[in-house]
């Protein structure tokens, strides 16, 4: 899988581009709830889009080619797996997962790191496409160079995991009531979630 990502590195980035109505909703939705002036990793950074505009310092990613752009927009990044963290205990103050978890292979252990990781007051926010919504089945019926190797999960499955692994606390917001490609200007967060494609679920590690 990290071959897809190396290879297609630009081709992932400028999918925010052309998608820009989309990638500005995804983007307000995680500001009203990523803390700020905060320590931070995000883990799957890709090439540095949502980090950067969420202050968010740290990054790790298995992709070389994705992480050879986040440098460029000054993301701290490194070479890993969410599986295996690079870091300490009780480092960060939060932690965000965008959309990566559907690119993970363990990802009850991606969830125990990250509270290993995390201080005993952090924060994480988990962004999925839901695989219930209109959204997770277009992109699990059109098989996209990358979507065609996901693993989708719906919110009570993200839900359970992160309880398993000593998460409380749970919240959601949703975004994206149309196609990516159909946005004509940017598509306001939501409480809750069933209506939009883009879900992100925030939990405690108290």
């Amino acid at each position: 899988m990290r071959n897809i990502f190396d290879k297609n590195s630009k081709k992932y980035d400028n999918w925010y581009d052309k998608n820009q109505f989309a990638y500005l909703s995804e983007l307000e939705l995680l500001e009203k709830i990523v803390p700020k002036e905060k320590r931070g990793l995000e883990v799957g950074v890709g090439t540095g889009r949502f980090a950067k505009e969420l202050g968010t310092e740290f990054g790790i990613d298995f992709s070389l080619g994705m992480l050879k752009i986040a440098k460029k927009r000054k993301i701290k990044c490194v070479l890993a797996r969410g599986e295996k963290l690079p870091f300490k205990d009780n480092f960060f103050d939060y932690l965000t997962i965008i959309i990566t978890i559907c690119f993970t292979e363990f990802p009850a252990e991606v969830l125990t790191e990250a509270k290993r990781v995390l201080k005993k007051s952090g924060k994480i926010v988990v962004a999925i496409i839901d695989k219930n919504s209109f959204l997770g089945k277009f992109y699990q019926a059109k098989k996209s160079i990358f979507y065609k190797e996901a693993t989708f999960f719906s919110i009570s499955e993200i839900s359970e995991l992160l309880k398993a692994q000593g998460f409380n606390n749970l919240s959601f917001f949703q975004t994206l009531f149309n196609l990516p490609n159909e946005l004509g200007q940017i598509d306001k967060p939501k409480e809750g979630f069933g209506e939009g494609g883009f879900v992100t679920i925030s939990a405690s590690s108290k």
